[in-house]
């Protein structure tokens, strides 16, 4: 079985505080997020929506990808976001856990 990597963003709502991410397993991740442990920051502005993911083939991959989101203006990242989730629905109500 192949292993996947997957660079993801979460919010606390539309237009709201952003959050940029990289795990190898998504479902436990926001299982994480969700229970306060994911990270400081997520537990801090309680942000736990996912809204948009993209799946790569390499660690390596992943973690670039996630830095250069990391560093793009806030409306880039929310043109990405609305290109996959105009609704920025949960996307996470949808994952297999």
């Amino acid at each position: 079985m192949r292993k996947r990597y997957w660079v993801y963003i979460l919010t606390t709502r539309k237009g709201g505080t952003l959050y940029t991410g990289v795990t190898n397993d998504l479902p436990r991740r926001l299982v994480e997020h969700m229970s306060g442990t994911g990270s400081q920051f997520t537990k801090r502005y309680s942000v736990k929506r996912l809204i948009w993911y993209e799946e790569h083939e390499t660690a390596p991959q992943a973690i670039a990808r996630e830095k250069a989101i990391k560093r793009w203006p806030r409306k880039w990242k929310i043109d990405l976001i609305e290109g996959l989730n105009p609704d920025w629905f949960d996307l996470g109500k949808t994952l297999n856990r």
